[in-house]
């Protein structure tokens, strides 16, 4: 089937205006532009229908260094400054990859519907933008005449833009960069002492703690250690009472007539 080359993307973030968002993300350089292919005749009505080959960019050099495009770092030190749309273009092309290793066809249209972004292919619509930040920041790349390299390996944020994120996330950052430091046995086990903290914060006991760490997927040995020892350690603060006020009823709440045992938590 011949193959017909729209004009590339060309995105400038300062010309077509940033990404819509409550705190407009940064804005990089302008990167190489992005491809996009038109397979001829095969829309339901016959038009045109607009294409990307997706496929992994691979670089031996950042890629021990990063992170899971769906991971929690990501979340949260990417998001504020690659932007909601982009970040999640970013994790459906990553998940796309996990199940087509050497590449799939991108159906443009139906991808920014899929996201909310509408199904404008326009120069400014928000697709086309969300698309041309992955390349202005370094995370997506042409390849060849009509295909796009994505990495799924995300590499830290640059210094630079870790500078603009909230003061508790630039601390939350520098924490997460001395972790990496560390063995990966101890940064296993910081983990798991955060994540045991919250599930005592919540009233765990800490058979449930254990159970819940080792479907986490942390080994059996550290599961119980962590489970035991954040017990012991961390209490949760009991709510306070307003002064005055009467204590409620004893007994569980499904003593109380008329009480429907399913909307328990």
């Amino acid at each position: 089937m011949p193959i017909n080359i729209h004009p590339a993307f060309t995105q400038s973030s300062r010309a077509n205006g940033p990404e819509p968002s409550a705190s407009p993300p940064v804005e990089p350089a302008p990167a190489e532009p992005l491809p996009v292919s038109r397979l001829s005749s095969t829309g339901p009505g016959g038009e045109d229908v607009p294409f990307l080959h997706i496929v992994r960019w691979d670089d031996p050099v950042a890629d021990p260094l990063g992170v899971p495009a769906c991971s929690r770092y990501v979340e949260l030190y990417w998001l504020g400054i690659l932007g909601p749309s982009s970040t999640w273009l970013l994790r459906r092309l990553s998940y796309g990859l996990e199940v087509h290793p050497d590449g799939f066809m991108l159906h443009l249209r139906d991808t920014a519907r899929s996201l909310g972004l509408g199904e404008r292919m326009g120069k400014n619509s928000p697709f086309r933008r969300s698309l041309g930040r992955l390349s202005n920041f370094e995370l997506a790349r042409a390849h060849g005449p009509n295909g796009l390299a994505v990495r799924t390996s995300i590499p830290p944020l640059p210094l630079r833009h870790v500078t603009r994120l909230p003061a508790s996330l630039q601390a939350s950052h520098r924490r997460w960069l001395e972790e990496q430091r560390l063995p990966v046995a101890e940064q296993l086990q910081r983990r798991a002492r955060r994540l045991a903290a919250g599930l005592v914060a919540e009233g765990r006991p800490a058979e449930e703690i254990e159970q819940q760490l080792a479907r986490w997927r942390f080994h059996p040995s550290v599961a119980a250690t962590v489970a035991r020892d954040a017990t012991l350690t961390l209490q949760p603060v009991p709510p306070r009472r307003a002064p005055g006020r009467a204590s409620p009823p004893a007994g569980p709440l499904r003593s109380l007539p008329g009480f429907d045992r399913k909307m328990e938590p």
